[in-house]
């Protein structure tokens, strides 16, 4: 009998701890798929974040760390420093990049570490209470924020995929999403230009990934999904804001 689907080799039997509906299952499994399909296994080190995704050390038969909050970049720093035969990825979710660790992923794009960044955008704290993040939509309802975010008092939503992009260090910058199957499909191969340019050794590349937080959003899992395209594509438009391989598509 012909197989048509087998589960990701380097996931081992544990069973995630995410909510159902939740966007992080689904970036984890198109991680685990490219793990096997170019052998990044053995080679491999991934630094994992402060977070939902903060036992995902139990999902895989991998080298990985789990850095203070926000300090994966600079953990990921040393560790591509000490050997720079190893490929290293940083997972981090936006209250992890965007608010506690905004000066060392800056830091380490500014210096063009080379290692990949997935960096998942959910507009909300999805593991602490459905705080606001920085990346919290004008308006949105958060635990933190009742009345919905207003501007002259929490400013604005931060773009981190356009500002990366502006950065020399950064080779390689993408905004997808995994509301549908289509865009699931481009997420893996988003995800896996990020990691063939950092085999090349380029520069820092990244990839922006909208995702569904059902829970924190108040949402049904088909609710949460519809959102992304109803308001957050709107302040977080997906495509490619640089790629320094293909001439003429620098942004």
């Amino acid at each position: 009998m012909k197989v048509i689907y087998e589960k990701p080799k380097v996931f081992t039997d544990s069973v995630t701890t995410y909510c159902g509906g939740c966007g992080h299952g689904i970036v984890g499994k198109l991680i685990a798929e490219l793990i096997d399909e170019m052998g990044l296994q053995e080679n491999g080190i991934m630094v994992w974040p402060i977070g939902c995704s903060c036992l995902s050390d139990r999902y895989y038969n991998m080298d990985m760390m789990m850095a203070l909050h926000g300090r994966a970049p600079a953990a990921a720093t040393g560790i591509k420093r000490a050997d720079p035969s190893k490929f290293v990825m940083v997972y981090q979710g936006d209250g992890d990049l965007v608010s506690e660790g905004m000066a060392e992923i800056m830091h380490a794009a500014i210096r063009g570490e080379k290692f990949s960044v997935i960096f998942i955008n959910n507009a909300i704290y999805g593991m602490t209470g459905a705080q606001m993040a920085p990346t919290t939509l004008m308006g949105q309802h958060a635990s933190t924020a009742p009345t919905g975010r207003m501007a002259d008092n929490s400013g604005y939503p931060v773009k981190m995929a356009e500002l990366l992009a502006e950065l020399p260090g950064v080779c390689y910058s993408e905004r997808v999403t995994v509301n549908t199957p289509a865009r699931i499909n481009q997420c893996k191969r988003a995800l896996k230009k990020a990691f063939e340019l950092q085999l090349e050794g380029k520069g820092m590349s990244f990839v922006e990934v909208l995702s569904p937080c059902p829970t924190g959003w108040s949402m049904s899992p088909v609710k949460s999904l519809e959102w992304i395209d109803e308001e957050m594509t709107k302040i977080y438009p997906l495509g490619v804001l640089k790629d320094e391989t293909k001439e003429g598509e620098q942004k």
